[in-house]
């Protein structure tokens, strides 16, 4: 394990800087997450001086940071501090701003790229250099570098080995999920970050490794200009920030040879259209896709402590996939169903009521248990850079995905009752709660519309896409931005559609591959 104490030299804390940086470097990547840092470690390993700049702050268990409170890694770890939303209100968006990025909160999942994704994205976008073969031994590096092995025994809790069982009670099809994790001892934290750094997050993994060959990262950094002269960028400017205000503290400038950004699905393209980028480049946030999530939750007899070992050791694949009739119509399917893990605050959150009702829920925490779904999304929303400055997501779940959200939810009360739950609550803001099978139709009401229930996005996609036409795409095949010679996108907006499934490995995977490229 590389402790961060050790590479104090390689780091500058932005919260406590209170003079200018003018730093000149072959590569400055803007953002830590599963593409930047991935990136970041592979230019390192091939001698580049490398510069990373995070917009969130340095938390680690060894400072003692990750306390696995909810409200204070909301403050520290997510990039809305758990407060940001499509302009309806209908999404809430859930994304990483710290050293680490998403994968600091995310559930260590672990997925390949479906073999199905990467052949629609050559046929239907032309996308060139990252088929399933070229990809293949970064898969394998990345599950080797990472510990990625399917769930083991000991860390499922008695949700995931109820919800196993009922798999087998429904005739579906499930697995074991794929997990980053080395040496976890089930804690139950994941989303707030990992005290015990087994989860293998890009904070303990590329991170680190890049900064001990000799990489330098600048967090509480805040970029917002790219510096051009003609098709180069030259430089990246932007404010170090004091972590608590967000006020700035300090300003920096970066000399760089090639720039990469990696800021992040919900944030890569409100930088590119601040700088100017959207006049040239229609298709930058002209999609967002963003995986929206459905849950049921599960009221059993005995307590199932949702909250303790790993979130979802155990998934639903069988449909995955959109299925359709002859005529076009949609019968089932575009999700992956998966045990939900909440801890008590965000439980409290999502659970609807108020006063004694609620607090007779609560009382009952350690029952209850949810199924979550990832929908893969067919209706796509729109990133805005406005004129006062501000960014706006504009989603809404459009008519296609509407089936989708419904037939996902169905699915999901189905097999929580399967799994021996006495009700199932969905979260509506009518208080819906189905005790059999029978009362599950009510959910083909449901238009899931601003506030009629919880919706989280945490897989963003798309605004940004990869392809060959500058009309229709952003970044050509080689992950460069039309029109430029050295600036670059290494993060899930380069994806042309949701990757459906969690998207870490595809990230990831495509950062090796540009890699790959540039020392082509």
């Amino acid at each position: 394990m590389i402790r961060f104490s050790a590479l104090s030299d390689r780091i500058t804390v932005g919260t406590t800087q209170t003079t200018d940086l003018d730093i000149t470097t072959q590569d400055c990547i803007i953002g830590s997450g599963c593409g930047g840092a991935t990136l970041a470690l592979r230019l390192a390993e091939a001698g580049r001086d490398v510069v990373i700049l995070e917009q969130g702050g340095l938390h680690t268990a060894e400072s003692g940071d990750l306390d696995q409170r909810e409200d204070d890694m909301l403050a520290k770890i997510d990039g809305g501090r758990g407060l940001h939303a499509s302009e309806d209100l209908t999404i809430n968006f859930t994304y990483g701003r710290t050293v680490g990025g998403a994968s600091v909160h995310y559930w260590a999942d672990s997925y390949r790229t479906p073999a199905d994704r990467l052949d629609m994205w050559a046929e239907e976008f032309r996308i060139e250099h990252h088929s399933l073969a070229e990809l293949e031994p970064h898969f394998a590096r990345i599950e080797r570098d990472l510990h990625i092995e399917p769930a083991p025994d000991h860390l499922l809790n008695p949700l995931n080995r109820r919800l196993e069982q009922a798999t087998e009670t429904l005739g579906w099809h499930g697995h074991r999920v794929p997990q980053a994790r080395s040496g976890c001892i089930g804690s139950g934290y994941c989303m707030q970050g990992c005290a015990y750094d087994a989860k293998q997050s890009q904070l303990v993994t590329s991170v680190p490794r890049a900064l001990e060959l000799g990489a330098h990262l600048i967090c509480d950094a805040r970029a917002t200009t790219l510096v051009r002269n003609g098709k180069r960028i030259t430089a990246v400017e932007g404010n170090l920030l004091d972590r608590g205000s967000g006020r700035t503290r300090a300003r920096f400038r970066i000399g760089a040879e090639r720039v990469f950004v990696a800021a992040g699905g919900f944030q890569t393209a409100p930088l590119l259209l601040r700088n100017g980028f959207g006049e040239e480049l229609p298709a930058l946030g002209a999609r967002l896709y963003c995986n929206p999530c459905v849950m049921a939750h599960g009221f059993f007899a005995e307590p199932v402590d949702q909250f303790r070992g790993i979130p979802a050791g155990w998934g639903i694949d069988q449909f995955r996939l959109h299925r359709y009739d002859d005529n076009g119509a949609y019968i089932e399917g575009g999700y992956l169903l998966m045990p939900n893990q909440l801890q008590a605050g965000t439980l409290a959150a999502v659970l609807p009521g108020i006063g004694g009702d609620h607090q007779t829920l609560m009382a009952r925490f350690r029952h209850f248990g949810g199924a979550i779904a990832w929908i893969d999304d067919l209706d796509p929303g729109r990133i805005e850079w406005d004129r006062n400055g501000r960014i706006r997501w504009h989603f809404s779940i459009g008519p296609r995905d509407r089936l989708v959200c419904r037939d996902a939810m169905r699915k999901g009360a189905q097999w929580l009752l399967a799994a021996g739950a006495e009700e199932v609550h969905l979260g509506d803001r009518a208080r819906t709660v189905v005790r059999t099978p029978a009362e599950l139709d009510v959910i083909d009401r449901f238009d899931f519309g601003p506030t009629d229930v919880v919706l989280a996005g945490p897989h963003p996609a798309g605004a940004a896409p990869m392809g060959r036409d500058p009309r229709t795409a952003v970044v050509d095949s080689e992950h460069r931005v039309f029109g430029t010679d050295n600036l670059y996108i290494a993060d899930p907006s380069v994806f042309p559609t949701a990757v459906s499934v969690d998207p870490s490995v595809t990230i990831m995977a495509f950062s090796h591959r540009l890699a790959d490229l540039l020392s082509s």
